[in-house]
């Protein structure tokens, strides 16, 4: 019997009061695995009066309480790790060592890096700037977060929400992408006995919920990770009561091959980077700029590489990579490959794999143009373009031109050229001779159409805390 999902209010799973749900699908074969009610105006409306009951009290913990909760929340989730494992699984196809190893092991350990930066947060000026009154700073909690998370790396996207959310004091109403709820719901039954009622609530739902939430009356403040198209929306709707808005949006990061690098090592491992989790990630590489003397080396290097990178096996341990998330992105993705224009080239790839599920083999294009769609759109799938250049100065130019800016990378073995081309490369993230590598205590967060505001890092804490000026008079 498939199973029918609750929300998570006030330290409570309760049903959901809107009569229409959504099925959740098992992306490795298309069958239904649980249904997700869509919330109703009533049920944000409960979720937002419990956070912001649980506010009155949780903006007075000590940073100790919080870091004290955050601490508890990763030792939790690392023994129920296999719990989390197998519900993401079901929603995204996933690969479950990755799950294992990307998503729940990197989130432990970011909750413990939450859970020191609690105690980090400060006012950075105090002092008497004027004879006879002394002032200070007072970095604050900004209130309830509504928070929209993406299905492409679920529970991940939940600890760089809830986390920082929560080391600042704040509490929290988030809504999980529609078709990969259950990670999120199995934290909420982890965290019921951790963190106070009413601190966490969790709805779920689709747009129309997410747009409830972002227009409510009550947050202060409105996170979100997902497309630029989503962004805007939140954006647009958080303006109307003049909330501050957290975006992580959409990428299309390249990867510059000078002649000088390791061909084939850099060929190997940028074909690892594009295809990790099907190319649906924000920060995959999915434009190869690579000098014009090493062209035809690096394209016989990275399609051996890539035709490696298996999926679609019944075998989970044997896939690189699981399946597209839902069929209305397989088909857009199909659809991106199907439009290639006819100068350009399919290296290697460019079918579905087998007949059940939504899995599509790691595709590589070669010979496009700047201007084509699949250069300057986003296709969030396992495909990737090579392009090809002369000089430091094109290709910089045509990595730069495109609407996204949050991730790139340069592979050389001259360091002049790598500290000239980071520098000049005009992406919230550069990584030099690798890409896609991300530290908790390093911010995350792009530029352009990939939005405002960074995850991770102290960086990420502070944005969710507002800055208060205290001044005494001395004389009185």
């Amino acid at each position: 019997m498939v199973q029918t999902l609750q929300n998570f209010i006030n330290g409570q799973f309760v049903p959901v009061t809107g009569a229409d749900s959504l099925d959740i699908i098992n992306p490795t074969n298309g069958e239904v695995v649980a249904k997700a009610p869509i919330s109703s105006q009533a049920d944000v409306d409960a979720a937002m009066g419990s956070a912001a009951a649980a506010f009155k009290t949780w903006k007075h913990s000590t940073p100790g309480q919080r870091q004290s909760v955050l601490l508890k929340l990763a030792d939790a989730i690392e023994a129920r790790s296999s719990e989390i494992v197998e519900a993401q699984h079901r929603n995204t196809g996933q690969v479950k060592q990755m799950i294992a190893d990307e998503e729940v092991a990197a989130g432990a350990d970011q909750f413990r890096f939450f859970a020191g930066a609690a105690r980090l947060l400060e006012g950075r000026s105090a002092g008497e700037y004027m004879e006879n009154f002394t002032s200070y700073v007072r970095r604050e909690p900004v209130g309830v977060i509504a928070q929209v998370t993406p299905w492409n790396y679920p529970f991940l996207m939940l600890v760089w929400k809830i986390g920082p959310a929560l080391a600042a004091g704040n509490t929290i109403v988030l809504k999980p992408s529609d078709t990969t709820p259950e990670s999120t719901l199995v934290f909420a039954d982890i965290a019921k006995g951790i963190i106070p009622a009413g601190v966490l609530n969790i709805v779920l739902g689709n747009g129309a919920t997410g747009a409830a939430m972002v227009e409510h009356k009550t947050p202060a403040m409105v996170s979100i990770t997902g497309s630029v198209r989503a962004g805007i929306a939140v954006a647009s709707g958080a303006a109307k009561g003049l909330k501050r808005a957290h975006l992580e949006l959409g990428g299309k990061a390249p990867a510059v091959v000078f002649a000088d690098a390791n061909l084939g090592r850099t060929a190997q491992e940028i074909a690892e980077y594009s295809f990790f989790n099907a190319g649906q990630d924000c920060t995959a590489i999915t434009r190869v700029l690579v000098e014009e003397s090493a062209h035809d080396e690096f394209v016989a290097a990275l399609a051996t590489a890539s035709k490696g990178l298996e999926t679609g096996n019944a075998d989970d341990s044997k896939n690189y990579f699981g399946p597209l998330n839902n069929i209305n992105h397989f088909n857009a993705v199909v659809k991106v490959v199907e439009n290639i224009p006819d100068y350009a080239t399919v290296i290697t790839g460019g079918k579905r794999v087998g007949e059940k599920g939504f899995f599509f083999e790691a595709t590589v294009v070669d010979g496009v143009k700047q201007t084509d769609d699949i250069v300057q759109q986003e296709t969030f799938g396992p495909v990737i373009t090579v392009q090809t250049f002369k000089t430091e100065e094109e290709a910089v130019a045509m990595a730069n031109d495109v609407e996204y800016a949050l991730a790139s990378s340069v592979w050389t073995s001259n360091h002049g050229v790598a500290m000239r081309v980071s520098r000049d490369l005009d992406f919230g993230a550069v990584w030099i001779n690798t890409h896609i590598m991300l530290t908790a205590e390093m911010p995350h967060g792009g530029f352009k159409q990939s939005g405002y505001g960074k995850d991770l890092s102290i960086y990420g804490v502070e944005d969710y805390t507002r800055i208060k000026h205290v001044m005494s008079n001395l004389d009185a």
